[in-house]
């Protein structure tokens, strides 16, 4: 892509012809290239986003839970100060 670019920078009619297609030129080719790159991306199988998606939600609940374990204690230590030590 670099030699590209530097043969169409380095040609004496590349700005001329850049300003002729200008925004439409551009995004022809930017969707050209995302076109070239999706058809190499290896895409996962049913299989493994069932088990990835099982991985994440019952990861999030552990994290829930143990996050709503670490509230109730904070909540536990913070009522025995207020109870012990007073508000003013």
């Amino acid at each position: 892509m670099k030699t590209a670019m530097a043969e169409h920078d380095d040609s004496l009619g590349g700005r001329a012809r850049d300003s002729v297609t200008g925004w439409w030129g551009r995004s022809r080719r930017f969707l050209a290239e995302v076109r070239n790159e999706m058809g190499r991306v290896t895409w996962p199988g049913k299989k493994e986003v069932y088990a990835t998606t099982i991985v994440v939600i019952l990861t999030s609940i552990l994290f829930g839970v143990y996050l709503y374990g670490i509230d109730l204690v904070l909540n536990a230590v913070m009522a025995w100060v207020f109870r012990t030590f007073g508000t003013a």
